[in-house]
């Protein structure tokens, strides 16, 4: 068995919310001798550049995941400002991109996934996407872990789906069955002028919490679906423009985005599964087709 495939297997008999959780309070210390050494010792394993963040110096931050979450200067991210350009609502790497087919996913090599799963088993929903385009995007430890808007929308709503916590790196996605499916997730879903689009940060193994500017920190209930209708609710109209915040992880994880094919996404050329982007560099067109 190869290593990759042990690691896999090995995370199916972790106590992994237990762990996860664990880890997330150690993370939000703000005891000095704890936060700072931690906050150090982790630039230097995944050698952060801290020349970007708002707040360069390490000891500046209140706890690890404070840095974690960290801002980045003004500038540091410019965003396509294409007419027509979707952009990427993160740092990290192209884990899989294309066409849904057939209303499914592609997760790795031998591995798919259903639409219907990963947005918590209602089919009308997963109709409207069941032979459009989608990127799963996967941050990594070093990467700034902000989600922005790939392209202006207005909120529609949110669903908080309880899962594992499988960690999300290449050598787990290829071994374990729907992975981002099974995994803890908020599903935000969007309207706009080019039609809906589904934006899901996917929870993982050390994650503490998933974040919105809207919301605040995600809570889970008795490990039960939560969903709130932002459509239905006049007094609090979330519109929110490309590149801006959308979410943020504390403890790294994926996004995955959802686009009918009526949106008429055009993938250039250059992106495929491995490349490594930046928040708000273009990545396709929309509505040009």
């Amino acid at each position: 068995m190869s290593k990759a495939k042990t690691f896999a297997q090995l995370q199916y008999l972790l106590p992994q919310h237990l762990l996860s959780r664990t880890l997330g309070q150690v993370a939000s210390c703000e005891f000095s001798w704890v936060k700072n050494p931690l906050i150090k010792a982790f630039i230097k394993q995944y050698q952060v550049d801290m020349s970007e963040a708002a707040r360069p110096e390490p000891q500046a931050y209140t706890s690890f995941n404070d840095f974690f979450m960290r801002q980045l200067k003004a500038g540091a991210r410019p965003v396509d400002a294409g007419a027509h350009t979707l952009v990427s609502p993160a740092d990290g790497v192209i884990s899989q991109i294309g066409r849904i087919e057939d209303g499914r996913l592609l997760q790795a090599k031998g591995h798919d996934f259903s639409v219907e799963a990963l947005l918590g088993g209602n089919p009308a929903e997963a109709q409207t996407y069941r032979a459009g385009e989608f990127a799963t995007i996967y941050l990594s430890p070093r990467d700034y872990h902000r989600v922005h808007m790939p392209w202006g929308g207005r909120l529609q709503q949110t669903r908080y789906i309880p899962g594992r916590l499988f960690s999300v790196n290449q050598a787990t996605t290829a071994h374990v069955p729907s992975l981002f499916a099974r995994n803890e997730r908020l599903v935000c879903h969007f309207d706009s002028p080019q039609g809906p689009f589904v934006m899901v940060l996917v929870g993982a193994m050390i994650v503490a919490a998933i974040e919105t500017p809207w919301a605040g920190r995600v809570v889970p209930v008795n490990q039960s679906i939560q969903e709130t209708r932002y459509a239905q609710q006049e007094v609090q109209i979330i519109d929110l423009p490309k590149g801006a915040e959308m979410g943020r992880f504390c403890l790294g994880s994926t996004v995955i985005m959802l686009w009918p094919a009526k949106a008429q996404v055009q993938w250039q050329a250059h992106v495929q599964a491995g490349t490594p982007v930046r928040m708000g560099q273009a990545l396709a067109s929309l509505g040009q087709g």
